[in-house]
């Protein structure tokens, strides 16, 4: 059983400013003078975005997940963890009365059970209606309009915009270096990213060539045997955290993985972690991991 936090004594006032909360949307001056509201996140990529805005969740599903693999912007020390990803604690959510819940497109979930609870914004990342980039710009408006945190959402917006227009003029010297971007879940396969994903959107600002011009799925990578990046050449590679300790223990003993052109040149290089289904701030993160890398 997940802990669970001391809930406040649900007074007479805090009624009536969650009444307000709720039949404004959240919208309003009278959201705005009210303490921050209550959100629970189903998934990383609308926890993310929330803490952007300023706002801490109150729980969020699988949260040692998203310190691994998400790590920025930080969860609030006392962010309660709503269990798995795929099955969220009905019975917690129900106890932590949250004024709003959150989740992204595609994931899987039936709504109707959570919007028992309290109203439910989701965030359709990957839907095919815009390029990733552009579509996190458009939800976090959407979503700071929702928490009336439009100057927020407009302040992120242009910040993310200018980092990485800063970075471009960094890595001037590197645009004709091309590079892949990948993940790493055993010795014999590997993720790699390219068109329709953040992380193409974010080289694309930054006047970087991806190496990897194969085809892609939906979210924006493709899954291959790690012998297939033989087709990138020499190009640079940049590995994304975390690699499973002894999946990592097999890599560096693999003779497949040490006769790919990239590795025998040294142009392998591992960052931090980055959530490559995010919104601006992975895309920040991504841009400042790159020009350090």
């Amino acid at each position: 059983m997940q802990a669970r936090t001391q809930l406040a004594p649900l007074t007479r006032r805090r009624c009536l400013a969650g009444l307000a909360a709720t039949s404004l949307g959240l919208r309003g001056d009278l959201a705005r003078a009210a303490p921050p509201p209550r959100i629970a996140c189903l998934e990383w990529t609308s926890a993310e975005m929330v803490i952007s805005l300023g706002i801490g969740p109150v729980a969020v599903a699988d949260v040692k997940g998203y310190r691994d693999w998400v790590v920025g912007p930080a969860l609030p020390a006392g962010c309660i963890d709503l269990g798995s990803r795929g099955e969220p604690n009905l019975e917690l959510l129900l106890e932590l009365k949250p004024d709003l819940i959150t989740g992204a497109y595609g994931f899987g979930l039936d709504e109707a059970p959570f919007k028992r609870i309290a109203p439910v914004h989701t965030v359709p990342f990957y839907d095919g209606a815009e390029a990733p980039y552009r579509q996190a710009e458009t939800e976090t408006l959407k979503l700071g309009s929702q928490l009336g945190r439009e100057a927020e959402a407009q302040r992120l917006i242009q910040e993310t915009a200018a980092a990485i227009a800063q970075i471009r003029a960094q890595l001037a010297g590197r645009a004709k270096q091309p590079l892949a971007v990948v993940s790493m879940f055993d010795d014999r396969h590997v993720r790699v990213y390219g068109k329709g994903g953040l992380f193409q959107d974010v080289l694309d600002r930054l006047s970087l060539t991806n190496a990897w011009t194969a085809p892609t799925d939906g979210w924006g990578f493709s899954m291959l045997g790690i012998e297939e990046l033989v087709a990138i050449g020499e190009a640079r590679v940049i590995s994304l955290d975390p690699i499973p300790p002894h999946v990592k223990i097999r890599i560096d003993q693999s003779s497949l993985w040490a006769n790919l052109p990239c590795v025998k040149a040294g142009n392998v290089r591992t960052i931090p972690p980055v959530w490559p289904f995010g919104g601006l701030a992975a895309a920040a993160r991504f841009a400042n991991l790159l020009v350090r890398a």
